[in-house]
């Protein structure tokens, strides 16, 4: 579990970013990202208010598609409270360079952690080379955020279960692999744990499955008894004929003692984006996982800004902490 934090995530060295010569083996991968120290440090940042939060408290989770539109995504989800964001890009091209989490932290007033899924070799697939200005990445960092109007405790990340898919891709080379990030929570009924996680797409239900016996298994270790939010985009369905119910993730979560929250069943979350741009591409892959609170509906927001502009292809859900359990 990664559990350092800094200021500012340092620039990637040449040598951090020569891989073209390495054998592509995972242990390989693994012994390169140990060396590169971006990928084991939290950036924290932001500001916010250190007294407990009220509840009920909105939270909404997002995959913001890169995040193209910073300001706008912070407008969009202007009432949430608490904020678990993944795709975010941090110095790359396609999003002019800019620290796009620390940009809807500012927006909003809030306080953000956020832990890098995968330093990008490349700026991205070929539509994303559309949105640069500069023929190279400032940082290259791509990862998950989490923001909060409260202080962020004890902010931590964990590296999820996976085979390195994204090391052996030839259009966009990746080192890393899917993370989640998280912190304990203060509120005037007691703490919970808020975890942004973003599950690979890239493989079948199986592969997803461990990724949340894994993620349950360590926060059950590190901070046992704590009530636990998980929400992210879980990519339930892909390489599964877009079944969102053939996962076994699900099981795994209820046996662990999580309830499942995803909206109504007959509503997809994503869309037609800018750099998504297939209208026949529609699935349900965002969710909230809760144990030890009282979660009020999910709703599903459309992520059209108020001029039409599609701000990820992911619409955002948003759901209200009632209280916790027992309380």
């Amino acid at each position: 579990m990664i559990r350092e934090t800094t200021v500012a995530l340092p620039v990637p060295g040449p040598e951090d970013l020569a891989i073209d010569a390495l054998p592509r083996e995972v242990a390989v991968h693994d012994a390169h990202m140990a060396t590169v120290p971006g990928m084991g440090l939290i950036e924290v940042g932001g500001a916010a208010p250190d007294t407990p939060l009220a509840l009920p408290l909105t939270v909404g989770a997002w995959n913001l598609e890169r995040c193209l539109f910073p300001e706008a995504s912070a407008a969009h989800a202007g009432d949430c409270d608490l904020l678990l964001l993944s795709e975010m890009d941090h110095g790359m091209a396609r999003t002019k360079q800019r620290n796009t989490t620390a940009v809807m932290a500012a927006e909003r007033g809030m306080a953000y952690a956020y832990a890098v899924e995968f330093l990008e070799l490349g700026l991205g697939s070929p539509i994303e080379r559309q949105f640069c200005d500069d023929a190279h990445n400032a940082l290259g960092y791509h990862g998950n955020g989490l923001l909060a109007r409260g202080v962020l405790h004890a902010p931590f990340a964990l590296r999820l279960w996976g085979r390195r898919q994204w090391f052996f891709d030839d259009e966009q080379p990746r080192l890393g692999e899917r993370i989640a990030v998280g912190a304990r929570i203060e509120t005037a009924e007691g703490p919970f744990l808020a975890v942004s996680t973003h599950l690979e797409s890239a493989c079948g239900p199986a592969h997803r499955e461990a990724q949340v016996a894994g993620l349950i298994t360590a926060l059950d270790a590190a901070f046992p008894d704590l009530p636990v939010l998980i929400g992210g985009d879980l990519n339930t369905g892909n390489h599964a004929g877009g079944d969102w119910r053939a996962e076994g993730l699900f099981d795994v979560a209820r046996a662990a003692g999580y309830s499942v929250h995803g909206g109504p069943e007959d509503q997809t979350t994503t869309r037609p984006s800018l750099i998504t741009r297939w209208p026949e591409r529609a699935m349900k892959l965002d969710w909230f996982l809760a144990r030890g609170l009282r979660l009020g509906p999910v709703e599903i927001r459309s992520s059209l800004g108020p001029d039409g502009t599609p701000l990820s292809d992911h619409d955002l859900i948003v759901t209200r902490i009632e209280g916790l359990a027992g309380r």
